[in-house]
């Protein structure tokens, strides 16, 4: 089953989008997302396109979200980027929560956050409770917990709302680990995150027997830069596609797919 696309506006979107994404021009495009199926309703798989700065926030974990609702860990394949781009994750050094909100006030936490330069490949897991922002000049595949939380600490003064003290009550003032970035080559086919809440799998090619033994149940199927079929139904670059099992993907031989299961 393909799944429905979803294109939504962003003021820090791109007017121009890269192929196989279109855009006419007149609409600056944040983000590209995919309808979460039933079988996998806790998981959500997203392009992003920015031309400059996101704001810098913070999602809560299962345990931190409201009654009922869930948390929000992610993470970020970055597919391309401008000369210079880059990405925050946590900061240069142990920051308390009132340093954390006075920096948020005064708009010092530019400055604070640990500003990561990157380029095609480069892949990051964002465990709940990190501060962040993403960059201008990126294209980005993001895997996700299926939640909409998100709390803003600070917006570059455009006129949206913060969310201070719900974000400063989960943000952990702390540097990244570099244990949960890598890269990611071009023929590389590797499982990138493996839970608590999705598995997450860059295959070129085929994937090998032990990476189809790891997505044995219903997954997310999205080809980026070569066709493939699933169940008989062509899926293109840029498309995403929902499989019963990993035996009814027909993968290009050459062309690099990724695979998303939901734990």
């Amino acid at each position: 089953m393909k799944l429905e696309t979803i294109t939504v506006e962003k003021v820090w979107g791109k007017r121009n989008i890269p192929a196989p994404f279109h855009n006419d021009g007149n609409k600056r495009i944040g983000e590209i997302w995919f309808d979460p199926p039933a079988e996998l309703d806790r998981v959500l798989v997203k392009y992003l396109f920015t031309s400059e700065n996101l704001s810098v926030q913070v999602h809560p974990s299962d345990a931190q979200a409201d009654a009922g609702g869930a948390g929000k860990e992610e993470c970020w394949l970055v597919l391309d980027a401008e000369p210079g781009a880059r990405l925050a994750i946590g900061f240069d050094e142990v920051l308390d929560e009132q340093a954390m909100r006075d920096a948020a006030l005064d708009g010092s936490i530019e400055n604070l956050l640990s500003w990561h330069p990157v380029k095609r490949g480069d892949f990051f897991y964002l465990p709940a409770g990190t501060v962040h922002a993403i960059g201008g000049g990126l294209t980005i595949v993001e895997i996700q917990q299926n939640s909409d939380i998100t709390y803003r600490l600070y917006d570059y003064g455009r006129p949206r709302e913060l969310h201070l003290d719900e974000g400063l009550a989960v943000a952990r003032g702390q540097p990244y680990p570099d244990a949960l970035k890598r890269h990611v080559g071009l023929t590389d086919s590797v499982t990138l995150v493996d839970g608590p809440f999705f598995r997450f799998t860059h295959c070129s090619g085929s994937p090998d027997p032990s990476q189809r033994d790891a997505h044995g149940g219903p997954l997310l199927v999205l080809p980026l830069d070569s066709d493939v079929a699933v169940a008989g139904q062509a899926l293109a670059a840029g498309e995403c596609g929902l499989a019963d099992r990993i035996d009814d993907v027909v993968f290009s031989d050459t062309g690099r797919t990724l695979l998303v299961s939901q734990l």
